[in-house]
């Protein structure tokens, strides 16, 4: 099995990737997805999120409400990295059950991590692999405004949140440019899951040596 994180900046169309390497057979694990699932009421973080931040995030269905909480942290720091401290673990948690059952289930899988702040917390040593989506800066802000009707201003506010997207290109192993279309973003997915497989195969063969 291999262990794959894909990764990217806000805008850059990593979940439009996500989407086409499933296509293509791989098993993948959104963290934020799962992030949200142990955040549901009674769920591993939940509890701990109220404790820390109050009955004031709740709706009144006792699920958290999100833009509040995003609204808290986003501006503060040390909220937004308490956050994490109650949230990662969990999602942690269940991000190895799941590899766990897909190993059962698929020894030979392509497993990928779909992890937004994979770089910012310094989730590559915990992986076979990884591969970036980029786009320019500019383009991800261009994206940012058009797909959540930020103003320019918003939108940088929330690029300039995460690590510069330039920082991240000599972290990966594999780098996927999105400024083009669609069908040459798929030309690069085919070309790069061509080498994931061929990384799984020789990585099993290594284990059964």
């Amino acid at each position: 099995m291999l262990n794959v994180g894909l990764t990217g900046g806000i805008g850059c169309g990593k979940s439009t990737v996500a989407r086409m390497l499933q296509r293509k057979g791989a098993f993948i694990v959104d963290f934020d997805r799962v992030a949200h699932e142990v955040q549901e009421p009674d769920g591993t973080a939940w509890k701990a999120v109220v404790v820390e931040f109050g009955p004031e995030v709740l709706r009144p269905d006792r699920t958290l409400d999100r833009e509040k909480l995003g609204a808290i942290v986003f501006h503060d720091k040390v909220k937004r990295r308490r956050l994490n401290e109650i949230v990662h673990p969990s999602v942690f948690e269940a991000w190895f059950g799941r590899m766990e059952a897909i190993r059962k289930e698929r020894p030979d899988a392509v497993v990928v991590a779909d992890v937004p702040l994979l770089f910012e917390v310094g989730m590559q040593t915990m992986l076979d692999l990884v591969v970036l989506v980029y786009l320019s800066p500019e383009g991800q802000i261009r994206r940012i405004m058009k797909r959540n009707g930020y103003t320019r201003e918003d939108a940088a506010l929330r690029l300039a949140s995460q690590m510069p997207i330039d920082r991240k290109v000599p972290l990966a192993d594999f780098v996927i440019n999105n400024e083009g279309t669609m069908e040459e973003t798929a030309i690069q997915v085919d070309d790069i899951w061509y080498e994931l497989t061929e990384r799984e195969r020789e990585k099993r063969q290594g284990s059964a040596a």
